[in-house]
């Protein structure tokens, strides 16, 4: 699995998000900015994301993730 196959995935099925993904293989971090999901509990973030990742986390594609989550405004300001 590629980063980028899971920057789209990420990206197709949660509206109003960007995915800056690392890693390659079956490891991957995820930099995950969205105002809406940041809003959210930290627990209901990570249930949104492994929402569409459990199918590739099943079936082996992916092994480990793991997330940080951003406003928009907090990743300006910390990537400008």
């Amino acid at each position: 699995m590629q980063a980028q196959e899971v920057k789209q995935l990420v990206e197709e099925n949660l509206t109003n998000t960007q995915v800056e993904v690392e890693g390659e293989g079956c490891n991957f971090q995820l930099n995950i900015i969205s105002d809406e999901l940041a809003a959210l509990s930290p627990v209901k973030r990570q249930q949104a994301v492994y929402a569409v990742l459990n199918p590739l986390i099943a079936d082996g594609s992916i092994h480990a993730v793991t997330m940080k989550f951003f406003t928009q405004a907090k990743w300006q300001a910390e990537h400008a």
